[in-house]
């Protein structure tokens, strides 16, 4: 099977660019270096220079130690010495972690916790008793020992922390050094990068640099001021973050025949291109590039970007969550379920659910369909030990005896409360339009299928048959979740349709139509845009709040709040569609 390529690529490294503030990168670590040294002047009141380097768990910190060596420091701390033993930490946190491969209970620790005060006092009298020179704390903490003269940001993003864990990084401080990469994933998840953000929160408004250490040999720094002034710019425009994509047993070969992705030695299952948690923003300051976690983004401005009202009710959390799901040519989904909003909230102390729905950017092959529901008459008891056999190395499990399956085609929304059993069929490509907490997915059958690793993928019976909500059967599913479409507005210049999502989904989704342009109303809330049919489409802001923002087929971009009214316009005079979600009023 081919597709036709768009004449209006994929872009699949979007940048932001930054108005004000050319030069402000020092690109590589001569640049770095120079910089740093052309700041540090020792006075005969103050002989001494204290430079103080946080990093971000998962930064390289011999390559950080290395940018300042060269500085010859008369003295250097490594805070992580300063913690507590990667023993006695794994021992604090083994509650929260939990014994399960995948899920744990997000923490409410704080990193502070970990770094013992007469340790700290330590560090801070071996720094006063240098009269002269550089003095360099740098590593996981190092603010905790003090503000010094420069403070220096040092972070990366979690999509490449992610593939370091894949090539043997371990998580911070811990004795457990080889653990499988879920488990590693899943301790950054629900710990590390909860202290750690909840550091970078306090350094972003004060840092002095921030330091770009997510290309491993070629890390960038800017100033605090100019980061600062370019998050705040991005607050108020429409933009796009750095997507990815990972390869799984059950991908597809739509996203790489239509983005001109690299062959990589299997099929690509995911593209995450609507996920502040996880993906990443390109600033262009005047050619040269710093990327940085957009999470970064939502903690600064979370009023700006997500509106008064959202903000009042997700605090710096972003909702909504645009990703691929590849199966064109390929297999189905794990038949899955996500927790209801109190299993969420008294086992794992999150706040809410992952409620999502399926838009269909495209369906092909002889039968496409959405596995979806419980069928009518279905007996739990039975469905449950039919689990139980097949996952115990039994017959398979028999899924259209007990689940309905969808027939779907092109531009089909299929809505998914949380609860609602499903997964996507083969020869699928579904834009998944979600609320954020996507790791909270049980699985109840994977059609006895192994990973890329040749390992069996965890299933998680207990918790899924917990949480299936066994009135949603065939008659159900087929009057509140197959294209519960409604017409909102209409005229010459196109059309405006409610998509969904069911009402006990905090999201609404809107399909836009238009040959010519047509206005978007706003609702006090952030939106999310992916263009689901036709080339290129732009956003005009209508009060000039920003230049005309292009979007190409399949790309998902933000606009904030702050960036106010807008409307959708085709330049080349051709049908466009566009999929806009917000969180409902």
């Amino acid at each position: 099977m081919t597709y036709e390529r768009p004449s209006h690529p994929y872009r699949q490294f979007p940048t932001i660019p930054v108005t004000g503030h050319d030069g402000a990168v020092a690109p590589g670590k001569g640049a770095i270096q120079a910089r740093l040294s052309s700041l540090i002047h020792p006075t005969e009141d103050n002989g001494r220079i204290v430079i103080i380097a946080e990093a971000y768990p998962g930064v390289d910190q011999e390559e950080l130690y290395a940018l300042f060596s060269p500085l010859e420091p008369a003295a250097a701390i490594h805070s992580d010495d300063l913690a507590l033993a990667p023993e006695d930490i794994d021992a604090q946190i083994r509650r929260d972690l939990t014994d399960d491969p995948v899920f744990a209970v997000m923490t409410t620790r704080r990193l502070e916790e970990f770094f013992p005060p007469e340790n700290l006092e330590a560090a801070r009298r071996q720094i006063d008793a240098v009269d002269s020179g550089i003095v360099l704390v740098y590593g996981v903490g190092a603010s905790l020992v003090c503000r010094g003269d420069i403070l220096i940001l040092a972070d990366i993003t979690r999509w490449e922390i992610q593939l370091r864990y894949r090539r043997g990084l371990s998580n911070w401080r811990t004795a457990r050094t080889s653990l499988p990469r879920n488990e590693k994933y899943k301790r950054g998840y629900f710990a590390e990068w909860r202290w750690a953000d909840r550091v970078k929160d306090g350094l972003l408004p004060r840092m002095d640099f921030y330091l770009d250490m997510t290309t491993e040999g070629a890390p960038a720094m800017v100033s605090g001021e100019a980061y600062r002034a370019a998050l705040a710019q991005a607050a108020g425009q429409p933009f796009r973050m750095v997507p990815y994509f990972d390869p799984g047993v059950w991908g597809g070969d739509w996203m790489a025949a239509r983005f001109g992705l690299p062959e990589n030695g299997s099929n690509y299952a995911w593209s995450f291109d609507g996920v502040p948690e996880e993906n990443s923003l390109l600033l262009d300051f005047g050619g040269q590039l710093i990327q940085t976690p957009a999470l970064n983004l939502v903690h600064s401005h979370p009023k700006e970007l997500l509106g008064d009202r959202v903000h009042a009710r997700f605090g710096r959390e972003f909702p909504i969550r645009f990703d691929m799901l590849d199966t064109m040519n390929g297999q189905n989904l794990s038949l899955q379920v996500h927790p209801l909003t109190e299993y969420i909230q008294q086992h794992f102390n999150m706040h809410y659910t992952q409620d999502e729905s399926y838009y269909l950017l495209d369906a092909q092959g002889e039968d496409p369909c959405v596995y979806l529901g419980i069928r009518t008459g279905a007996d739990p008891e039975e469905m449950c030990r039919a689990l139980e056999e097949a996952q115990s190395g039994g017959p398979a499990f028999p899924a259209e005896r007990f689940v309905n399956r969808i027939p779907v085609k092109k531009h089909d929304h299929v809505l998914i409360p949380a609860g609602t059993v499903h997964c996507s069929g083969a020869d699928t490509m579904v834009l998944e339009i979600s609320a954020t907490p996507y790791i909270f997915t049980f699985k109840l059958w994977d059609w006895g299928r192994l990973d890329l690793d040749g390992r069996p993928r965890p299933i998680h019976l207990e918790h899924g048959m917990a949480n299936i909500q066994w009135e949603r059967d065939t008659e159900w599913v087929r009057e509140n979740l197959i294209n519960a479409i409604t017409i909102i507005y209409r005229d010459e210049n196109g059309t405006v349709e409610r998509t969904g999502l069911h009402q006990r989904e905090f999201l609404d989704t809107y399909r836009v139509s238009t040959k010519k342009e047509l206005p978007i109303r706003r609702n006090g809330s952030v939106h999310v845009i992916n263009l689901v049919e036709g080339q290129r489409a732009f956003l005009i802001s209508q009060g000039e709040a920003f230049p005309p923002f292009a979007l190409h087929y399949a790309e998902t971009c933000i606009v904030p709040e702050a960036a106010g009214a807008y409307r959708i316009l085709s330049p080349e005079g051709e049908p466009i569609r566009a999929i806009i979600a917000c969180v409902r009023g």
